[in-house]
């Protein structure tokens, strides 16, 4: 049975919940998930969770986020990007390349960001784009998001492509959005490619029809990036036989059934892997005791 995640290259035109669909088919299983949703229009990394790696999937680190996007100047779009109603036209012709670079520079680094009203955050139990639908507007809460890096890759007017580096969060759109206006000229986002989520990399995708047809050749579990990889970000605590065999009754490990031979310390609540041979079993949490030792507090188990 394959357990861990499969890193799809998603196709244009289709949700992420539609690939989650195609994919529990393609694989025959139906504990199948995913983490970092991305709009019909866009393509690139989407990591399918499968089996066991469902359990893992919210000790992920995600937390930088790698786009290849082409904004075209000149336009302005109700959704931002060019699925919406067109809004606007100006000649952007007046931009020049080195404008552009000193814009992107403006964006880099701690910036806040109001979320498109076609997005899914909820307001009031109900989803922005919903509302957005409907023709309500409704008032936005500002976002504080980081962007690492904003770099030019080529400069052909209308259009601007870019590569942005970013943290979780982040609005593309919203980004292209604010170039525009800084441009004078407008700009939506005509294209969108994620090329990495945290340990997710378009180098390890694959497209729907390569995960069937490595299903039909018996290689699959192969191209699995197990949940012990995934999560490798994660401090490993390696238990003993007598803490495996704790789990299977859901008791959370004592420091005496781990091979750590000096108790940790923390002040706050800190995730953990717990292995048996090098073998992920199950995730915890490490939790600041009343002494100094902190207490290790059971999450998931994966046996």
């Amino acid at each position: 049975m394959i357990n861990g995640f499969v890193v799809i290259d998603k196709p244009a035109g289709i949700t992420s919940h539609d690939v989650v669909s195609r994919v529990r088919r393609i694989l025959g299983t139906k504990k199948v998930g995913h983490t970092g949703t991305l709009d019909p229009f866009a393509t690139g990394v989407l990591p399918i969770a499968v089996n066991d790696g469902t359990k893992a999937i919210p000790f992920l680190d995600e937390g930088s986020k790698t786009y290849e996007a082409l904004l075209r100047l000149g336009v302005t779009t109700d959704t931002l990007d060019m699925t919406g109603r067109l809004l606007s036209e100006s000649d952007p012709s007046h931009v020049t390349a080195e404008q552009c670079a000193f814009s992107l520079s403006h964006f880099t680094g701690a910036i806040s960001q109001i979320p498109p009203m076609y997005s899914a955050i909820k307001q009031g139990g109900q989803p922005l784009y919903k509302l957005a639908r409907q023709g309500v507007e409704v008032e936005r809460k500002s976002r504080d998001v980081e962007i690492y890096s904003l770099e030019l890759l080529s400069f052909d007017l209308p259009h601007v492509a870019i590569r942005v580096v970013c943290s979780r969060g982040t609005y593309v759109r919203s980004l292209a959005d604010d170039i525009g206006q800084m441009l004078g000229c407008g700009a939506a986002l005509q294209e969108l490619r994620r090329t990495a989520s945290g340990p997710f990399h378009i180098e390890d995708a694959l497209t729907l029809a390569e995960l069937e047809a490595a299903v039909g050749e018996g290689r699959v579990e192969a191209l699995c990036l197990s949940p012990m990889v995934a999560l490798n970000h994660l401090p490993e605590v390696p238990l003993t036989a007598a803490g495996v065999e704790g789990l299977r009754f859901g008791i959370s490990p004592s420091w005496s059934a781990t091979f750590i031979e000096t108790p940790l310390v923390c002040t706050e609540e800190t995730a953990v892997r717990l292995t048996s041979g090098g073998t992920l079993v199950a995730l915890a949490v490490l939790a600041p005791g009343c002494g100094a030792d902190a207490a290790i507090k059971l999450k998931r188990v994966l046996i």
